[in-house]
């Protein structure tokens, strides 16, 4: 498989369109699984620096996560950061691109993006006291308040209004603003 990476002017720009109407449903709706992977809408939808990081921690550890968010059938949610998340997290750390961080750093932090389970925004996003989200980072969590934003162990990120609970085969997809990061 060959990964490809394409320049936009504006790697944060997500038509709607790239979305079918069954993919992506309103909060409180019931969310049937998607007809592609996590993935699969990854790639599709543009997000080249989150496909990038999955790829380049599989090349060097040997994770078998492409293969668990591309063909498998156990079920995640995944907080997607855009492309302008990852360069944002780049400008901050002083390098050019994923590869230049130690790949273990780069799992933890992939890690620290998903949670078991389907889990809509009405299961993400409470309605008054923030919920806490349980990780694929053993021991490591983070809080979702009422106004959509994530409060990291690092950082803090925003849910992106109108790109939540996208519906895939194996998952939901919720785009955030930022990297969120599971260290101070």
């Amino acid at each position: 498989m060959a990964f490809v990476s394409c320049e936009k002017e504006n790697d944060d720009y997500i038509p709607q369109s790239e979305f079918s109407d069954d993919t992506m449903l309103k909060a409180g709706k019931s969310l049937p699984p998607g007809d592609a992977s996590i993935a699969a809408i990854a790639i599709d939808a543009g997000f080249s620096e989150l496909v990038g990081a999955l790829f380049y921690v599989d090349e060097e550890l040997e994770t078998g996560l492409v293969d668990m968010f591309l063909n498998g059938t156990d079920q995640y949610t995944v907080f997607a950061p855009t492309n302008d998340a990852f360069m944002a997290l780049y400008d901050a750390l002083g390098v050019e691109s994923i590869s230049d961080l130690p790949a273990d750093l780069v799992l933890n932090v992939l890690l620290y993006h998903v949670t078991d389970g389907r889990r809509a925004a009405n299961s993400v996003v409470p309605k008054k006291n923030p919920k806490t989200i349980e990780t694929l980072l053993e021991g490591a969590t983070f809080n979702v308040d009422k106004d959509l934003k994530i409060w990291a162990i690092g950082n803090t990120a925003n849910l992106v209004p109108g790109f939540v609970n996208i519906s895939a085969s194996n998952g939901i997809i919720h785009v955030i603003d930022a990297v969120i990061l599971p260290i101070e």
